[in-house]
């Protein structure tokens, strides 16, 4: 079961043609710079724009098939849209905001009740507020609560934290990871943050100019080799790890499938899953296991490919360490004197683990 989006829109100065197969399951990313189309593909699955001869269908179910004569508006599709602002009713309470999108859908067909979905979100105690008595996270978690109590089977997001400060993303995001853990709704949500997309996607998609070029697994694409130079400098890879165990020098470790990594200690109860993201501009090569060094994690890895990049004089190189993917960018001196090559054995030196979770 997967969603599928094929959407073409010419507007002469842009040309967005995707063909997208969404798993059902889990958060789909949207990533790209401003002007890929990320929002336009977002507004075409929910019905808001038609694209001629699309096609657009959840699991069994279709929306749009112009071939076939069908389009439902988008009343008629069960999805729930947030967009960057709340968009909140100003003159209605938290209360009666979220009644309004429970009362679209018949009792029968009710998915979620609006005193789990207020507590999942962490707004029972605001229910009584009006709006403009919110920070903006509070509007903007409420908002996401309307959407849930529509009963969607197709949550999309839109840039939900363009909108906000940094401190206000980073009250907004557990939340985010929460809803993610658990709630079974598929979700399309359309960023432009790689942080925040690292930190929450299963799925990514790599938008620019209209087309897709990459799609698959988050820590797969992220990892791949031969992304455009519009994505160099946010070249790395995303590891899940478990909290192991702490050492005695303010420590933690955390195991991913390939090996040990230690960070600042971590606070969580052990055995909890830790996301964590190494930039390739973060990790260095040796042929030797390094010795006199101020760097804690030293890993073996495999060389499986050398790339080139946009940067003059750099190459990105792919390795495996155990049966997790890395990247490295480093120069072309250090691939020529070090004669890196694929299939070479060799140490990874990790300067930076940044914890996303």
């Amino acid at each position: 079961m997967t969603i599928r989006a094929r959407i073409r829109l010419d507007r002469g100065d842009f040309l967005l043609d995707v063909d997208l197969h969404l798993p059902e399951r889990g958060i789909s990313a949207l990533f790209g710079h401003s002007g890929s189309g990320k929002t336009t593909i977002l507004r075409a699955i929910a019905g808001l724009e038609r694209a001629p001869g699309g096609l657009v269908a959840l699991g069994g179910e279709t929306w749009q098939d112009d071939a076939a004569g069908i389009f439902l508006p988008v009343h008629q599709r069960p999805l729930g849209y947030v967009f960057q602002e709340a968009s909140l009713f100003a003159h209605l309470s938290v209360r009666a905001n979220l009644d309004f999108g429970r009362r679209r859908i018949a009792p029968a067909a009710r998915r979620f009740a609006l005193a789990p979905v207020a507590e999942l979100l962490g707004i029972g105690h605001l229910l009584d507020r009006r709006p403009h008595q919110l920070s903006g996270g509070e509007r903007q978690r409420a908002a996401i609560a309307r959407a849930l109590l529509a009963s969607p089977r197709l949550l999309l997001m839109d840039e939900p934290l363009a909108a906000l400060d940094l401190r206000r993303k980073q009250e907004i995001l557990p939340y985010l990871e929460r809803m993610h853990a658990e709630l079974a709704i598929p979700i399309v949500y359309v960023s432009h943050a790689p942080d925040e997309v690292a930190r929450l996607a299963d799925h990514l998609v790599l938008l620019d100019a209209g087309k897709v070029v990459a799609s698959g697994p988050l820590g797969e694409t992220l990892a791949r080799a031969d992304l455009p130079p519009a994505f160099a400098d946010d070249a790395g890879v995303v590891l899940d790890t478990v909290l192991a165990g702490h050492a005695p020098d303010a420590l933690s470790r955390l195991d991913f499938a390939g090996g040990t990594l230690y960070v600042g200690r971590r606070h969580e109860p052990l055995g909890s899953r830790l996301r964590c993201r190494i930039h390739a501009r973060d990790v260095s090569l040796a042929l030797a296991r390094p010795q006199g060094t101020s760097i804690v994690n030293l890993l073996p890895a495999v060389v499986t490919t050398v790339a080139a990049t946009d940067v003059p004089g750099h190459v990105l190189v792919q390795l495996r360490v155990g049966a997790s993917p890395l990247l490295a960018r480093i120069t072309e001196r250090s691939r020529r004197d070090l004669a890196i090559t694929p299939g070479q054995q060799l140490w990874a030196q990790v300067k930076g683990v940044a914890l996303l979770t």
